[in-house]
C-alpha cells in the first residue's frame, strides 16, 4: 500500500483506504474516492495531481493525495 502521490502516471490503481479526518474522508468520498474504486493519475505537477476517478477528472493537492492509499 502506498499514497496516491507515489503512483505512476497512466497506471490504473485500486483505492485501498481513504485516511484523514472525518470531514476530509467525506469530501474525498463525495468526489468518488472510495475503497475498492479505481483511480488513474493523469498528470502530476508540483505535487498537485489530476486524476481520473469514476469517469471524471478531478484535481487534488498533495495533502489530499497523500490521504488516498492505493
Amino acid at each position: 500500500m502506498m499514497p496516491l502521490t507515489m503512483a505512476k502516471t497512466g497506471e490504473v490503481n485500486t483505492i485501498k483506504k481513504v485516511g484523514g479526518k472525518e470531514e476530509t474522508r467525506r469530501f474525498l468520498e463525495n468526489l468518488g474516492f472510495v475503497a475498492g474504486g479505481s483511480v488513474t493519475v493523469v498528470s502530476a505537477t508540483g505535487g498537485n495531481m489530476i486524476v481520473n476517478v469514476k469517469e471524471s477528472r478531478v484535481a487534488i493537492n498533495k495533502d489530499m493525495a497523500n490521504k488516498i492509499m492505493v
